[in-house]
């Protein structure tokens, strides 16, 4: 949500940026939310007014009682009662106001870094970088499911008698491998200076409109039903939900934070190939990552958190490539996004496993992050990343380590989480 003061200021700057992410029909959004800001603050001003005025004359009552100046003091009593229902009147009227700036704000998409490629969706993203050499070996690989099913580590027919579709048992090696990625995911960002964290699973209503636009909340939240609570979808949303209505100084800034969370998702719309496997699931885990910074320290931050996850790919020989994300790909409340691919020698292509965003204040708005500073108050900077989200860094590793022989190779820094197995045979 951006500040509605910019947006008062600054109409056409906050237009084109909606015509950038090519949502031209909320471009009339902006003289309306203009107009009600105005009377909102012209309401609110009558109001005030009207109160220091009926003060004023309510304290000359008792004087003129006082003196026996009984006419005039019941004139002015009418006139503070007359004042008073039109005070009513606008008090009833100020809230309805409020709330209807609140919501066309919420819906104004923020505004965009000026380094992000404009582009109307994700087919014109960017690639930015490549780190590893892709391998595509002599001998034919298998789906992922298959590879799994070969090392007796998923059972799908049992999830969807037990759950439905987009759900799966891993089992024995596998099972323990997708432990050993989201453990040693967490030691690294440990060894990285942020703080280890397991948040809540379910967050209310106004941490889930706090920290992401209401397209996105329809398309991925499962509701609680009967009570005022939602499954994550990431745990970026309780970790940022964490700060909620929180004054913060600057000497505790930045705030980091690595975090584990199972994560709950519709996947409205999901189709592909890819989807009879566990690339686009209703359940997974993941290791987050999340940022609480100064305004200024923010890009810095953003170009750091993407790095650190190619940094743990790389680690385990993974060839990664990063992506930056067009304007018409960007959510409405980020600033810059940055998605992390791996390299599929099956699909000869990479996919993602990863994003990093910054969303500016815009969350912070929402939620009441401040920061008290010399130079005063403002609200901080949120940012938020993928450390790794098994099972589709399972896709990668398996992939990339399989042998001809059908057994995958271990990655050195996963043995230790795994009991010093160096390989993963099949079972038949």
């Amino acid at each position: 949500m951006i500040d509605i003061k910019f947006l008062r200021e600054n109409p056409d700057v906050v237009k084109e940026n909606i015509r950038k992410k090519f949502q031209d029909s909320k471009i009339p959004l902006v003289d309306e939310v203009i107009e009600l800001d105005k009377q909102a603050r012209s309401t609110q001003q009558e109001a005030d007014d009207l109160r220091s005025k009926r003060n004023k004359l309510s304290k000359q009552i008792g004087g003129l009682m006082a003196k026996g100046a009984k006419d005039e003091a019941e004139a002015v009593k009418a006139q503070v009662a007359e004042f008073g229902e039109r005070l009513k009147a606008l008090e009833e009227q100020e809230p309805i106001l409020a709330e209807k700036v609140k919501k066309i704000m919420m819906t104004i998409p923020n505004i965009i870094d000026p380094s992000v490629p404009v582009g109307k969706d994700d087919t014109e993203n960017v690639e930015l970088e490549r780190f590893g050499e892709p391998v595509v070996p002599d001998f034919e690989v298998p789906y992922h499911t298959d590879i799994m099913e070969r090392l007796n580590g998923i059972d799908l027919d049992s999830a969807r008698k037990v759950a439905g579709n987009g759900f799966y048992y891993l089992m024995g090696d596998v099972a323990r491998l997708h432990s050993a990625v989201t453990a040693y995911a967490r030691d690294f960002m440990i060894d990285k200076g942020f703080t280890y964290c397991i948040p809540p699973f379910m967050i209310r209503s106004g941490v889930v409109t706090g920290v992401m636009s209401f397209a996105e909340m329809d398309a991925m939240m499962y509701k609680i039903e009967g009570e005022d609570l939602y499954l994550i979808g990431t745990s970026e949303h309780s970790m940022i939900g964490k700060f909620i209505d929180t004054m913060l100084s600057e000497s505790e800034l930045p705030q980091t934070l690595t975090s584990y969370s199972p994560c709950f998702r519709k996947e409205k719309g999901a189709h592909g190939l890819e989807e009879r496997g566990i690339y686009r699931i209703h359940q997974f885990e993941k290791q987050e990552m999340i940022v609480i910074s100064k305004p200024e320290d923010s890009m810095d931050w953003f170009n750091k958190m993407w790095s650190y996850t190619v940094e743990l790919f790389r680690s385990m020989d993974i060839p990664v490539r990063t992506i930056e994300c067009c304007s018409g790909d960007l959510a409405d409340l980020k600033v810059k996004s940055i998605d992390v691919e791996a390299w599929s020698p099956r699909q000869k292509k990479y996919f993602e496993v990863g994003s990093c965003s910054n969303l500016g204040d815009a969350q912070a708005r929402r939620l009441g992050i401040r920061v008290k500073g010399e130079n005063g108050k403002y609200f901080a900077h949120t940012l938020n990343n993928t450390v790794a989200a098994p099972p589709r860094m399972l896709i990668a590793l398996l992939e990339n380590n399989l042998n001809e022989d059908g057994s995958v190779n271990i990655p050195e820094p996963l043995r230790k989480y795994m009991g010093g197995k160096d390989k993963i045979v099949p079972a038949k």
